[in-house]
């Protein structure tokens, strides 16, 4: 007897996070679109599908009737990082989002976004409840969820906007618990949250930096995390080369400890924009050091740089590699995205759903579907 996979039409997919994660959720993955090249050929190579690489606005009659829609819209024009300008054109993606369900019909979708998103307006409404109120009138029922990455075994405490819409008149979304997707997930051993120990420390220190060659692991699978993590690879590890670092930058992590941050740079060696930082209060990520007891902070797609978030390793005195931010990511160590730049590279781990955070919101909607 065969299982009943509910097929899936991805927008705005990046390097399939989101998509690879409903694809372990047991969906099949029927329809994807991306405009970045480099980020749909890594697709491809993550989860065996092809890509349509279009502009969105070119898409929308092509996209075929599904059971389920997925997508992120770009983000940018609401990062709370940013401005949340009404008239950017980036923030009308989401719209483009909006006429694919309404043309296509899906039993359920889902939107990912940022936080900005529920601070952003519209006609002097907030973004997310009007686009709620446009799903409602085609049928839907709708949840907005504000959820944490760490919830679901991600170590890392990235927070994101689900919009999950569904026609099973009377029932609501639930999220999975962390027990019984640990369960799902073949370790019952998982317990939240996953911390930046776990998740890093049977990587071997980097390579010389640029070098493409494999290294080995250090010792045996050590965590829960890092068996899910290692599950489908062999016993190399790649993408483990040394990060660039400025003379200014190893000199700075030095002086801090696991868990420390611009505060414990001596006043000395500290640059004017630190110094300011110092004045002024706040910026806990800004030249932060991992923890190797707690999970990371977002990792964004500057992770190579210390200046942009807590990218500092915790045991040794460098940068996280490519490979550490895509452990931090929840993405299996063997998916080797595909580049033409470094700056592409970060860009599509820094933008990417966390897999397992994926899976979780998949899981959760096929026991409502």
């Amino acid at each position: 007897m065969s299982i009943y996979k509910p097929s899936v039409s991805g927008l705005f997919v990046g390097c399939g996070g989101l998509d690879f994660g409903f694809q372990q959720g047991g969906y099949d993955l029927a329809w994807a679109n991306e405009f970045d090249k480099d980020a749909s050929v890594s697709y491809s190579v993550l989860t065996g599908h092809e890509v349509v690489v279009d502009d969105i606005w070119n898409v929308i009659e092509k996209v075929p009737a599904t059971d389920i829609l997925i997508g992120g819209p770009p983000c940018q024009a609401f990062s709370l990082v940013g401005k949340r300008l009404e008239n950017d054109p980036r923030g009308q993606l989401v719209f483009a989002y909006e006429k694919v369900v309404e043309r296509i019909k899906p039993t359920a979708f889902v939107m990912e976004n940022v936080p900005g998103l529920m601070a952003s307006r519209i006609d002097g409404q907030r973004l997310h409840l009007y686009l709620a109120e446009q799903f409602n009138k085609m049928g839907y029922e709708v949840s907005v969820l504000k959820l944490t990455a760490t919830d679901f075994f991600v170590p890392q405490k990235r927070q994101r906007v689900f919009m999950i819409g569904h026609k099973k008149k009377g029932k609501s979304f639930e999220i999975i618990g962390s027990d019984e997707f640990a369960k799902i997930l073949g370790e019952d051993g998982l317990k939240v949250p996953v911390s930046v120990a776990e998740a890093l420390d049977d990587l071997p220190s980097p390579l010389p930096k640029g070098s493409k060659n494999l290294t080995e692991y250090l010792f045996a699978p050590h965590s829960a995390y890092s068996r899910i993590m290692r599950k489908a690879g062999g016993g190399e590890v790649s993408l483990q080369s040394m990060p660039t670092m400025s003379e200014l930058d190893r000199q700075f992590v030095k002086h801090i400890p696991p868990g420390g941050n611009y505060t414990h740079i001596p006043d000395s060696i500290s640059t004017q924009r630190i110094m300011s930082f110092k004045a002024s209060g706040g910026r806990t990520t800004t030249y932060g050091r991992l923890h190797p007891e707690k999970p990371a902070y977002t990792i964004n797609t500057y992770f190579n740089r210390p200046n942009v978030g807590a990218n500092y390793h915790h045991r040794e005195e460098r940068l996280i590699t490519v490979r550490e931010a895509m452990r931090l990511q929840s993405f299996p160590d063997h998916f080797i995205p595909s580049f033409k730049s470094q700056r592409s590279l970060h860009m599509q781990v820094g933008n990417a759903v966390p897999p397992l955070m994926a899976q979780a919101i998949a899981e959760s909607l096929k026991k409502l579907l």
